[in-house]
């Protein structure tokens, strides 16, 4: 029974570390390095889209807070690195569930003509954090935001 158990959660844990991954939509550019690659939290005022990106937290056992953030982000840019883009406008960051742990115990007791059980159980959910982004490649030039007046 322990060894089953702990294949079924070897099992689940690996199926959980899911890889960063993109979907073309744009042409890809030859690859650059991850630290080239700029976040936006809004589109520049000129831009090419090259793909979407997803990606997440390397482990579902894992601290959390920011250091899976930082991951995150991490693994998003060198998505983007790879298919050449300079930029990502970030679109979203959430926490997955991605698998639960239950365990449950119980007891009964009978005599001739009375019969009483207990059981008790409980479950715990298991989250990792997730982001997704559009990877896109900003030409080099005057560096503007929306809504400056040119000078």
């Amino acid at each position: 029974m322990i060894r089953s158990t702990a294949l079924a959660l070897l099992a689940m844990g690996l199926a959980a570390c899911a890889p960063s991954s993109h979907i073309l939509v744009g042409t890809a550019r030859p690859p650059v390095a991850p630290s080239e690659v700029k976040l936006y939290l809004q589109p520049p005022p000129t831009f090419e889209q090259i793909a979407i990106l997803n990606a997440s937290s390397n482990s579902v056992f894992g601290t959390g807070g920011q250091g899976s953030v930082d991951k995150v982000i991490q693994r998003l840019k060198e998505e983007a690195a790879k298919v050449g883009a300079n930029g990502i406008i970030l679109e979203g960051m959430a926490d997955r569930e991605t698998g639960s742990l239950g365990g449950g115990s119980g007891s009964t007791s009978y005599s001739g003509n009375s019969a009483v059980g207990v059981g008790v159980g409980g479950s715990l959910g298991i989250f990792k954090k997730t982001g997704q982004g559009r990877a896109i490649f900003v030409p080099p030039g005057p560096a503007t935001t929306p809504g400056d007046a040119p000078k």
